[in-house]
């Protein structure tokens, strides 16, 4: 967690307020909403501040979403990170992330969606700041990708005639598409057996 604090007055003190926790909020109220959907009245619920101290912190809606978007993909990075320890080839490596995703596509999780998609989807063609968080994201991802298998091209347990990048965009396709599935609700069995019947393309 960050050490940075947001201060805001109540009863003639100073009350600070934990930044990561308050923008974990955020990401919660447009995660469900959408960012045209999500006023400031909103974010000053869900995240505890005055609206004082949220236009203190930061300069308007569209800067609490950026920060909302980067705490959410910085947590998720560091969730996956903690999913791959267990991973000792390329193949395990591709089926964590594949079952991270298949994972985080049901329960509340899954109905509530994914930040990422929906800011791909509702703000990423009109708005540049947003396009280039989310074309860096996806740059990202799909890099990782290509690397999980090609390290399993060097320890042999990806084969050695996949085409590594049109691969990895074809899993991460899937990653995108079983986010949006997980909005109508998803089973868990069926979405880990659809990742892992995703495996067979590296054979």
């Amino acid at each position: 967690m960050s050490d940075v604090t947001i201060a805001s007055r109540s009863a003639g003190r100073p009350r600070e307020f934990e930044i990561d926790t308050a923008l974990d909020a955020a990401i919660t109220v447009f995660t469900e909403r959408g960012y045209h959907g999500t006023s400031i009245t909103d974010l000053k619920a869900a995240m505890g501040l005055t609206a004082g101290s949220i236009y203190k912190a930061f300069k308007d809606k569209k800067a609490i979403f950026l920060a909302a978007f980067d705490r959410y993909k910085q947590v998720r990075a560091a969730l996956l990170a903690e999913k791959l320890e267990g991973a000792s080839t390329g193949r395990e490596q591709v089926q964590a992330i594949l079952h991270f995703y298949a994972e985080a596509a049901c329960g509340e999780t899954g109905r509530r969606g994914c930040l990422a998609i929906g800011a791909a989807v509702e703000l990423a063609l009109f708005d540049a700041d947003v396009a280039e968080r989310v074309a860096r994201a996806h740059a990202f991802t799909l890099a990782q990708i290509e690397g999980f298998l090609l390290n399993g091209q060097k320890d042999g347990s990806v084969s050695s005639a996949i085409d590594a990048p049109s691969t990895a965009l074809s899993i991460f396709s899937f990653l995108q598409g079983i986010r949006i599935a997980g909005k109508s609700g998803q089973d868990p069995g069926r979405t880990r057996a659809a990742a892992d019947a995703l495996l067979i393309l590296l054979d």
